[in-house]
């Protein structure tokens, strides 16, 4: 039976190129985001490719709706292996402005669609001794100069999403693996080329963000690497 990589948070960038890096491997690809125009037209280019590629139009701040999208997943292209979470969301602007409706939502698709994605998972994940992948964000770190970096990009309901994601990503490490259940975060230090935060600048490549995920998954020696 072939393996099956959810891909959630499906873009131009990282996640497309996993969902190539991982469908070169012969996997099942099931790619997640909300709009569901533009995730078909991903996964039939991800098809013309020769990537076994299926979209799920899912709203990843919703954990109800995420398990139902994994409970579709499973029955339309089998068990679950490895999740690859890239979701990322949070209010723009001020940190004094920031509404508590904006951090909220920061904090659903960041931290509960992820939690959500993994115990509806579960089962098949212990059953494939499974991973979860999972997109940091340098501006998690608790650091003077990365607080006053996401306060100057007017950052910091993402800056607060991603922090929750990495506590997030390291207590389901140290939970999972006693269950077979691999976790790994690599941790995005600056801007990637062909995606929304591209001004012109970005120097980092998709395609190589993906091969260092491969590396997580298939050697499983580290919990968090940055990248570079």
């Amino acid at each position: 039976m072939k393996h099956t990589i959810v891909v959630c948070g499906h873009g131009p960038g990282i996640s497309d190129a996993v969902a190539r890096r991982f469908g070169r491997e012969g996997w099942n690809v099931a790619v997640v985001a909300r709009n569901a125009e533009r995730l078909s037209k991903a996964a039939a280019a991800l098809s013309e490719a020769g990537v076994a590629a299926k979209a799920f139009p899912c709203d990843l701040g919703d954990a109800a709706a995420v398990k139902g999208m994994l409970k579709s997943v499973a029955s339309s292209l089998g068990p679950v292996s490895a999740i690859q979470y890239n979701a990322y969301g949070g209010g723009g602007g001020d940190l004094l402005s920031l509404s508590a409706d904006d951090l909220q939502l920061a904090l659903r698709i960041n931290a509960c669609g992820l939690l959500a994605a993994v115990q509806e998972a579960l089962p098949s994940l212990k059953a494939a001794k499974g991973a979860v992948l999972v997109t940091g964000g340098g501006f998690a770190y608790y650091e003077p100069e990365v607080d006053a970096l996401a306060n100057t990009f007017g950052a910091a309901g993402l800056a607060l999403g991603k922090a929750a994601q990495h506590k997030l990503t390291g207590l389901l490490a140290s939970r999972l693996e006693q269950e077979g259940v691999y976790v790994g975060e690599v941790v995005v230090m600056g801007m990637v080329k062909g995606t929304a935060f591209d001004s012109g600048q970005a120097t980092l490549e998709a395609s190589d963000i993906a091969e260092r995920f491969w590396q997580l998954y298939q050697k499983r020696d580290a919990r968090t690497v940055n990248f570079p």
